[in-house]
């Protein structure tokens, strides 16, 4: 399970190394590959190859009436490698479409990540603590 956040910063070509903590998880996955898509809200979700392709699975097998959601999630989704040196490339095409540049925030997610430009990330989040709390999280217990 991934968890915790990481502030981060791309290089010039759009790279990003990998935090240590997530690095040795993904090893002992024996996952050097991620698959990189867009999220709805604006960011990217990154998946190790295996949890990728039950996420995949899962959007293959909806109905037609989610196409749009089928074409977001699966025609965007790019495979990446984890270099020798920890990094992968975030390709331009979702780069561009999460308006990364330089300072981003990735987000363990359990199963996933997604990373956001470091000013949404923060907006986002004080929009959502700002916000009612869904019905689904009142008895939660904290």
């Amino acid at each position: 399970m991934f968890q915790g956040p990481a502030a981060l910063t791309l290089d010039g070509k759009g790279r990003l190394a990998m935090p240590a903590r997530h690095r040795e998880l993904l090893a002992a996955m024996g996952s050097s590959q991620l698959t990189i898509t867009k999220h709805p809200e604006g960011s990217l979700m990154i998946f190790p190859r295996s949890a990728w392709e039950g996420f995949r699975d899962r959007v293959a097998a909806l109905p037609m009436e989610a196409s749009g959601w089928k074409r977001v999630f699966l025609g965007n989704a790019m495979d990446v490698e984890i270099d020798a040196q920890s990094r992968f490339l975030v390709p331009p095409e979702l780069r561009a479409s999460a308006g990364l540049v330089r300072d981003v925030m990735l987000l363990g997610m359990g199963s996933h990540f997604e990373l956001w430009d470091a000013q949404r990330h923060a907006e986002h989040e004080a929009k959502v603590m700002q916000s009612d709390m869904p019905d689904s999280l009142k008895s939660f217990s904290f």
